[in-house]
């Protein structure tokens, strides 16, 4: 069991009627509905001292989602180190939606992880392009989301060390959905959907791709990492 914790904005949730009425206690609860069965969850906000994710917090997380879209230079220069430096040592980063411009992404990919986007409800397929991959464990071969926002190449982000997700938008265009990365002894994941005017989150195929995502994410034993000068 993993300690999982949830980062959201929560900003739309309480300023738009739309997004309410879609995750009426904020996306970062839904997601925590979906982990709740086989983790420890807790959750942190952008309005919380120090975003909620304090250096206690942070040591006792396994790994971290984040979700994100109007308010990413609001967080502080201060929590992204932290972030950044705890990736490094271990933890586990599951980015979602537009959470590829929080400044955490940014550094950790060291582009400008820019993309093109429409919002425009279409259907998007995402196909797993991975299929041996853990992320992909129990999928079907694609993953059908009848209303979404679109996100098109190019995406600005490293070459991945996998690619677990490609998706297929109504309009033609296709994305990167599902990125795998290693920073120090950290792993990231950038899972591409998640808008806020959509139920993504109560998705059977996504909900089990978040499932996964956390359990590939963890932490793992290694041999000991020594730096510097040895005798």
């Amino acid at each position: 069991m993993a300690t999982v914790t949830i980062w959201n904005e929560y900003r739309h949730e309480r300023e738009d009627d739309d997004v309410a009425a879609v995750y009426p206690e904020g996306i970062h609860e839904t997601l925590a509905d979906i982990l709740n069965d086989d983790h420890d969850v807790i959750t942190a906000t952008l309005d919380e001292p120090e975003h909620g994710l304090t250096t206690d917090v942070l040591e006792e997380t396994d790994v971290l989602l984040w979700w994100g879209h109007e308010a990413h230079d609001e967080v502080s220069e201060s929590v992204v180190e932290r972030v950044h430096q705890h990736v490094l040592e271990g933890l586990g980063l599951i980015v979602l939606h537009s959470g590829h411009y929080s400044r955490i992404f940014k550094r950790l990919m060291g582009t400008t992880c820019s993309l093109q986007y429409r919002e425009d409800g279409a259907t998007e397929r995402l196909w797993v392009v991975d299929p041996g991959h853990p992320i992909a464990n129990d999928l079907e071969e694609s993953i059908e989301l009848p209303q979404t926002e679109m996100y098109g190449e190019p995406f600005d982000v490293p070459e991945p060390d996998r690619l677990v997700f490609v998706s297929w938008f109504e309009g033609g265009e296709v994305f990167r959905s599902g990125c795998c990365y290693r920073r120090g002894s950290g792993r990231i994941f950038y899972f591409r959907p998640g808008h806020e005017t959509y139920p993504i989150y109560e998705h059977d195929g996504v909900q089990r791709v978040v499932r996964n995502a956390v359990d590939w994410a963890r932490p793992t034993d290694g041999a000991p990492r020594t730096f510097g000068e040895r005798e």
